[in-house]
């Protein structure tokens, strides 16, 4: 089974992480919420979840690990100007594993200079940063471009899920 990483901090879009995350676990997969401290409370936009930090980016080593999932909302604009989350996915990016991001989740992805060459999708206000950092968007429910996997807002969270799924077979 594969090891997923969900990257995460305060003000994430609930739905985004508590579908995926309760997916892959269902799928038997291995789940590790990083964020930016260990053992921190991160409280969703909609305050209907909270997941506490299993690892601290600093500490996280993308060997380690098949995929990283990014949830949306105003999470990712914290989470993108941080070295180590930046590090980590360029280091998943690198070996060729599955990075997600859904709504805002790109966010990290341009941050990490992973987009280039690649066909995307983000929430429609990501749009031209997505564009900006090298890629193709496309406004489509879930887009796959090699190793990456980007949806636009909660309700394409079922058509992310599956590609989730179906690349971590």
């Amino acid at each position: 089974m594969a090891k997923v990483a969900f990257l995460l901090a305060n003000g994430y879009e609930d739905s985004e992480m508590k579908n995926p995350y309760e997916a892959v676990l269902e799928a038997g997969h291995e789940a590790t919420i990083i964020g930016l401290e260990k053992d921190v409370v991160c409280q969703g936009k909609q305050q209907t979840v909270s997941y506490t930090v299993e690892l601290a980016a600093s500490e996280a080593n993308g060997a380690d690990f098949d995929a990283v999932i990014i949830p949306g909302g105003s999470a990712p604009e914290a989470l993108r100007v941080n070295e180590e989350v930046v590090r980590f996915v360029k280091e998943l990016n690198d070996q060729n594993k599955v990075i997600g991001g859904i709504c805002h989740g790109p966010q990290v992805m341009i941050s990490a200079d992973v987009l280039k060459g690649k066909t995307a999708t983000s929430f429609v206000g990501v749009r031209d940063d997505v564009i900006n950092a090298g890629a193709n968007f496309v406004d489509e429910e879930v887009v796959v471009s090699e190793n990456i996997i980007t949806s636009r807002t909660p309700v394409d969270e079922p058509a992310f899920i599956r590609e989730i799924l179906a690349k971590l077979q």
